[in-house]
């Protein structure tokens, strides 16, 4: 979501689509070569420049500066291991991130916008758990806030944050309460509100109704995390700000609301099948997506 006109969208199959009207119609095409890739990462600049990344392997980041008409492969990764769950960016500062290959995390940055990528070093990236990965859901496990601080999250088998100060050279873990152990449980969004008042959420997409320790919040950067009141109806995806005091929740089993910065939690929508909502950068516009191409406008909250 670049602004309350432009917002880009991508899914399986190789498909990506762009809108220059706030979402009423949509342009859809697929990079040629990639049409198998199932690209659950994207980043929109503008309305003609994109980049977008696959899950699975061969890893591939490709960029386009014609409105989507053409692609550029900017980077590929052939290791089996290779999955990509996330990109981020602040200004021409980025951040690619994946599964761990040989225990690290796959990390990689950009200083001029997109155009080029290149690996961290092996030993500056975060080392992770057996059985720690992270998830490509909604593609909000990866969260810029300020210029250079960087919150990313992992699941599985253990479910951590991992927060950089300085734009993704150095990393600390902070452990949560999060719902965790098993391969389908833990963090599937982060979304900081503040320097350090963050919102978690998840739980296991194998129970989707489950509401055990799927959602906490903490106001001191994870050194206490907080129990909501009242939860969300089971597992979210997706943690969305669409105003200055609504969060929404979306999973696909539904959509939840809190007015209160997450601490209560009521029913939004019985919608199913919904992975991912944003909101514009520079505007209040919200999209939301899920399966079978469902594409959906939120109407604008007051702010």
């Amino acid at each position: 979501m670049v602004d309350d006109s432009v917002a880009w969208i991508s899914g399986s199959k190789g498909w990506v689509g762009k809108s220059t009207d706030g979402g009423n119609t949509w342009k859809f095409a697929r990079p040629v070569g990639y049409e198998q890739c199932d690209f659950r990462s994207i980043y929109a600049i503008d309305a003609n420049t994109a980049i977008i990344a696959n899950a699975g392997a061969p890893a591939y980041i490709l960029r386009t500066t014609d409105g989507g008409s053409t692609w550029q492969k900017l980077y590929e990764n052939h290791d089996t291991s290779a999955f990509i769950d996330g990109i981020d960016m602040q200004g021409k500062k980025g951040i690619v991130y994946g599964d761990p290959i040989a225990g690290h995390m796959l990390m990689l940055h950009t200083t001029d916008g997109g155009v080029t990528w290149k690996e961290y070093p092996y030993a500056d990236r975060p080392l992770l758990c057996s059985g720690e990965a992270s998830f490509a859901a909604s593609g909000t496990c990866i969260r810029y806030f300020g210029r250079r601080r960087v919150l990313i999250a992992t699941g599985g088998k253990v479910s951590r944050l991992f927060l950089s100060r300085n734009g993704g050279k150095s990393w600390r873990s902070i452990g949560t309460p999060i719902l965790q152990g098993m391969s389908g449980t833990g963090i599937f969004s982060v979304l900081p509100l503040g320097r350090k008042h963050w919102v978690i959420a998840g739980g296991n997409y194998m129970q989707d109704t489950l509401r055990t320790a799927n959602l906490f919040y903490t106001y001191d950067a994870g050194g206490h995390w907080r129990t909501p009141r009242i939860t969300t109806r089971g597992y979210r995806e997706c943690l969305a700000a669409i105003s200055s005091r609504s969060i929404l929740a979306v999973g696909p089993a539904g959509i939840d609301i809190s007015h209160d910065d997450g601490d209560t939690w009521t029913p939004f929508s019985d919608e199913k099948q919904l992975h991912v909502a944003r909101r514009a950068r520079k505007g209040a516009l919200t999209i939301l997506a899920g399966g079978n191409g469902k594409i959906y406008i939120l109407p604008v909250l007051d702010n």
